[in-house]
């Protein structure tokens, strides 16, 4: 019996060896990945004006390009530039409509304007007590003609995308939760984020 375990034991000892490295693994090749993208992006345009440039050297120039973007984008000059730019791409059809949705997007989740810090638990189905956590977008529907109703948002679990609802405001409970620790336990399906903390939370329908 003892030999028939020993096999079992090293499986249970390689999985949780897996399980350890694993995430740790994904992240750095991510990061690994993200850093040869960026630092190739101005690294062949210095090649060609000061040669052979070591590793990093574009990563460094690309944060420099987008901190000088950013400080001319504040300008008196760059304001009114940005804007001529943005009503260039308006008039055109398709690209506008890429265009914005990625400028909100950005906006949305950088931006001084962030959208995704207010989560909530919305009441999906009154007659199983069906609730499904998102983040509150937007709260004044007028132009809708909806006066009772708000926008949320719901990300999809192990994704990068999301669906918009239109729901009743009363069908809506905002959660005193981190929007950052909120969004760590959707995106995981519930795995990642604060177990304890959610059980706490007032089960009763709006």
């Amino acid at each position: 019996m003892k030999n028939l375990s020993v096999p079992k034991t090293l499986l249970r000892y390689f999985l949780q060896g897996l399980l350890y490295i694993a995430p740790l693994a994904i992240t750095f090749y991510i990061l690994i990945a993200l850093f040869l993208f960026i630092d190739g992006l101005l690294r062949v345009a210095l090649q060609s004006f000061v040669g052979p440039v070591i590793p990093g050297l574009g990563f460094l120039a690309s944060i420099l390009v987008l901190i000088l973007l950013g400080y001319f984008g504040q300008t008196f000059v760059g304001r009114p530039l940005k804007t001529w730019l943005e009503g260039l791409v308006a008039k055109i059809p398709i690209l506008n409509i890429v265009y914005s949705a990625f400028s909100d997007l950005f906006s949305s989740l950088i931006g001084t304007e962030k959208k995704f810090n207010k989560p909530v638990l919305v009441l999906v189905n009154p007659v199983t007590n069906l609730e499904k956590m998102g983040f509150l977008t937007e709260e004044d529907l007028h132009f809708l003609n909806e006066r009772e109703k708000v926008a949320v948002y719901f990300p999809h679990s192990y994704n990068f995308s999301g669906e918009m609802f239109i729901v009743p405001a009363t069908q809506v409970r905002p959660l005193d939760l981190p929007s950052g620790d909120v969004m760590k336990f959707i995106v995981s399906g519930g795995v990642a984020g604060f177990g304890k903390e959610l059980s706490d939370i007032d089960r009763s329908t709006p």
